[in-house]
């Protein structure tokens, strides 16, 4: 087979369709029964839940709230249409392969991250554990997540709970030594998760062709943008450069130059000077205008929305799946 410009992955989109063909026509399917733009406007137009459960009965929404006695909540119709997702997922992956399997739990343990950590500042706080364990999301339980709360510090987080979920080998050993305090908690968080994304990506590389391709752009910006965001939120805190750089992912159009920078930067302006040398970032930061630095997570989203839908023009490859 040629593997010219234009058919650069031939052989592989040959082997993909065999492999993975039916699960990525499903994610098209899902994708196409997303809400339109004809959607949302005629849901603008509601004045009661129940008038929303009336227009999504004509989506594929509809399914999952059309047997609801009346009057709906809010929280039913949120349930409901994560419980659809939840199902859709697991469907997924109980029949994918092993590679695509292990990908799409790859994409499940940023949620298992955020749970653990909204146990933990939860139970740090004295929340009660079945109301945290209900704000969990569903794609990162795992069995022995009410456990967390009895941790008293992270070696016993890791020695009583982690140690046989996916997220073990993520778990810094000079993390160990460190008692349950919010600072240490979302030094946890990102330690997990710096660790996680550097894992992904890696595996990303290893399969290759346009899963390659596509996610290391996604995941570049994703560890960019949290690279983005511990900066910020360290500003003004005990938190040194040394440990903020060290929190920093080891990939991204940021690293390593980029990374530098944010590591030493004190304030705003810097941040953004540090970013702005990052022509994809510069593009972002030239819509902010002065003082405008609380519209900056909405430009990212949107700039991450844009990625999403770009990697649904090509074939082949387990972006859309992320």
């Amino acid at each position: 087979f040629c593997c010219n410009e234009g058919n650069m992955y031939g052989f592989e989109n040959m082997t993909f369709n065999i492999k993975d063909g039916f699960l990525e026509a499903i994610v098209r399917g899902h994708k196409s029964g997303l809400l339109s733009t004809s959607d949302y406007n005629n849901l603008c137009q509601c004045e009661n839940l129940e008038d929303v459960k009336l227009n999504l009965s004509a989506t594929d929404y509809g399914v999952a709230i059309s047997n609801e006695a009346s009057p709906i909540y809010t929280s039913t119709i949120v349930e409901k249409c994560t419980k659809k997702l939840v199902e859709d997922w697991e469907y997924m992956r109980t029949q994918a392969d092993e590679t695509l399997a292990t990908f799409l739990d790859f994409c499940t343990y940023g949620h298992m991250i955020d749970n653990v950590v909204l146990i933990v500042t939860g139970t740090l706080h004295e929340r009660d554990v079945q109301d945290l364990l209900e704000k969990c999301h569903p794609l990162g339980m795992f069995d022995s997540i009410a456990t967390l709360a009895v941790a008293q510090n992270m070696r016993e987080l890791y020695r009583l709970v982690l140690v046989d979920t996916p997220l073990a080998p993520y778990f810094s050993e000079n993390l160990t030594h460190e008692d349950l305090d919010e600072m240490n908690i979302e030094i946890m968080r990102n330690t997990l998760y710096k660790a996680y994304l550097d894992d992904f990506a890696a595996f990303c590389q290893k399969i290759g062709g346009a899963t390659a391709e596509i996610m290391g752009d996604l995941l570049a910006f994703e560890t960019d943008r949290r690279a983005l965001n511990i900066t910020l939120n360290s500003i003004g805190t005990e938190l040194t450069r040394d440990d903020r750089k060290k929190l920093y992912s080891n990939f991204g159009l940021l690293y390593p130059h980029g990374h530098n920078e944010l590591a030493m930067a004190e304030d705003f302006d810097q941040v953004r000077a540090a970013m702005e040398k990052v022509p994809a970032y510069a593009s972002i930061f030239s819509k902010l205008g002065f003082g405008e630095s609380q519209m900056l997570d909405k430009l990212l989203y949107e700039e991450e929305a844009k990625k999403c839908m770009e990697c649904f023009e090509q074939q082949f490859h387990y972006g859309v799946f992320y």
